[in-house]
């Protein structure tokens, strides 16, 4: 029976060579993590790589959908209320009879002839754009505003159907801020400032049981409504 034969110390790979691949490898992988895992798992960016390869917005997601696990655990812990117990209601006591007193005549009046009201003119709509997304039970999606810094969006929301989940959030020019977070909301309004050059608007899910109209109006200074998710 052959053997293959064994390579020469000639033939294996020096210690300066080993040690040199080493180094290479741990400088890939330290890169790798900087650049491309820990944006896209935990919406860290160091170097700004990750927010335009998107993968910082992947990580910001990831890391809103880990915080709404968590606090809907929390919420099922909560023990729920004790039936309150409910009275017979009292017997009302019969009310004495009181003799009836005869009706005055109406007096007359005369019939005026009444003129058909006039319809007011419809009013302009006040808002630049509106939307009407129809959610299943845990979808989410994400709305943004084009904006540049300092300008000023109004905006409105509601729910149909049921209250939502929401984080109102910017991103662009290598940063990112988070506005407002609520949970169980069924209608929000304000001002949206941007606080820098990029895309800031919102981002909903629905944790209810049934589906739900999320209806999201928007005006002011801005460029464009953009649907990012």
């Amino acid at each position: 029976m052959y053997n293959t034969d064994s390579p020469s110390h000639a033939e294996l790979p020096s210690t300066a060579k080993l040690i040199r691949s080493t180094v290479l490898a741990a400088i890939v992988a330290l890169v790798l993590l900087v650049t491309v895992v820990m944006p896209a798992e935990y919406a860290l960016d160091p170097t700004g790589v990750g927010r335009i390869l998107g993968l910082t917005e992947m990580g910001e997601i990831k890391e809103q959908l880990a915080e709404e696990a968590a606090a809907d655990e929390a919420a099922q812990v909560v023990a729920a209320p004790s039936p309150v117990k409910q009275q017979a209601p009292e017997a009302a006591e019969p009310a004495a009879t009181e003799p009836v007193a005869e009706a005055a005549p109406e007096p007359e009046v005369a019939t005026v002839e009444e003129q058909p009201a006039k319809e007011p003119a419809p009013a302009e709509s006040q808002w630049n754009d509106e939307v009407r997304i129809v959610l299943t039970p845990g979808e989410g999606t994400e709305y943004k505003l084009t904006m540049e810094e300092g300008a000023v969006a109004r905006f409105s929301w509601e729910s149909e159907g049921g209250p939502i989940n929401f984080d109102t959030h910017g991103d662009g020019s290598g940063q990112s801020i988070s506005y407002e977070k609520g949970r169980g909301v069924p209608e929000d309004e304000g001002e949206l400032v941007a606080a820098f050059t990029g895309n800031h608007g919102w981002f909903f899910r629905n944790r209810n049981d049934s589906d739900i109209t999320l209806v999201l109006r928007t005006a002011g200074e801005y460029g464009q409504l953009k649907k990012m998710l």
